[in-house]
């Protein structure tokens, strides 16, 4: 490896080590890290500055003499425009480098794919010099082709990038489970994690394995989709075209279906909270409601403990309130005897509801962090912000 290529290495694992780490690192334990000499990494970070990739700034506590720096996003720095899109609302936000995201927006939409047409222009709206690509966290399955299904919306092979209108920017579209299960690896309890598995339930679960941090998609890209696996026994028809999934007892519609409520359309969310509440609360046909979902899921998770072995399993949505001690015995019954002395935990999310959407920013900058995307910036840095 020539000097030149050594530098841009460097430099690609300084800037990267400041992103993962979210900018919380000084100067001198990067340079630590990294081994790299003192010298070197006073080099590279100048180099990064002038480029408006980063800017450091004082530590708030430091030691008599010279204040510690902290590289961090520089405010004309890249960022990362990332979409939730819900069944029943979606939300924009902007991430910096580090990983902090502002919400720029938020709206309802009514369920038809027609909510594409109001989410691109948002989008454009808050496009400008600074973003490096778009990611959109979408709550169905994402094929490699970006065509989205949302079974109980009745969504099929919606072609999500020629809705959204963003012409020539970078777009990344995945699987809000997949999405939520990213984030946790990168900021939250997975972090570090050989094999793990995580699950989102919102108005039905699904979920992703991570090895070494990285989600499994399979081959067609859709991997995850365990919401639509028959692994609590039943029998019934699915909207998804199966029968007996997960999706049928696990998740806010499940919830709905279980008082007798109206599903479908990304109806409910709110009513759904109220159940949860109202269980928090004692009401009897609430807390069964609540219960069977949990035992559930519990039921489900064993299933999947004992096919994929992960070391933890992380929860996120409305799985972190399904937690307790109905999951855990539903979850312990389900597990072969060999896997009982140590079980994997089973943990609430880090992130909270805010998984795919910190996890749709990561997946801009994961390929602006290269150096093809880092040089393309050096070429064409904006002097303005956005």
């Amino acid at each position: 490896m020539d000097v030149g290529d050594l530098r841009a290495h460097n430099r690609l694992r300084l800037l990267r080590e400041v992103h993962d780490g979210g900018a919380s690192r000084t100067r001198s334990q990067l340079t630590r890290d990294l081994e790299l000499a003192r010298g070197t990494a006073s080099v590279l970070v100048a180099g990064l500055v002038e480029d408006e990739l980063l800017q450091e700034e004082p530590a708030k506590e430091h030691a008599r003499g010279r204040p510690t720096q902290i590289p961090g996003p520089h405010p004309r720095g890249p960022l990362a425009l990332a979409a939730d899109l819900r069944e029943d609302s979606w939300t924009i936000a902007a991430g910096e480098l580090g990983g902090r995201a502002t919400v720029l927006a938020t709206s309802g939409h009514d369920g038809t794919p027609a909510a594409l047409d109001d989410l691109g222009a948002a989008l454009r709206a808050h496009l400008g010099p600074r973003v490096v690509g778009v990611g959109l966290s979408a709550a169905g399955p994402v094929r490699e082709d970006g065509l989205l299904d949302i079974a109980h919306l009745g969504w099929r092979e919606v072609p999500v990038a020629g809705a959204l209108g963003l012409g020539a920017v970078p777009l990344r579209i995945g699987n809000d489970a997949r999405l939520a299960g990213l984030a946790e690896a990168r900021r939250g309890h997975l972090r570090g994690v050989s094999v793990g598995l995580h699950l989102h339930v919102d108005f039905d679960p699904g979920g992703t394995l991570l090895i070494d941090g990285r989600p499994l998609t399979g081959a067609g890209g859709t991997a995850g989709e365990f919401g639509h696996m028959p692994l609590t026994g039943g029998d019934d028809p699915c909207p998804c075209g199966a029968r007996g999934c997960l999706s049928l007892a696990v998740g806010r519609n499940a919830l709905l279906r279980h008082l007798g409520l109206p599903v479908g359309r990304g109806r409910g969310r709110h009513e759904a909270e109220r159940i949860i509440e109202a269980a928090a609360n004692g009401e009897p046909a609430a807390v069964t409601a609540v219960e069977d979902n949990a035992r559930a899921l519990g039921k489900g998770i064993g299933a999947l403990v004992n096919a994929l072995d992960p070391a933890a399993v992380t929860l996120s949505g409305i799985g972190v309130a399904l937690t307790g001690e109905t999951l855990q015995r539903a979850c312990h019954d389900a597990l072969m005897a060999m896997r009982r002395d140590r079980p994997p935990p089973i943990l609430p999310s880090a992130l909270g509801d805010r998984g795919p959407l910190v996890g749709a920013m990561e997946s801009v900058f994961d390929p602006f962090l290269t150096r093809e995307g880092v040089e393309f910036w050096r070429a064409t840095r904006p002097k303005n912000e956005m």
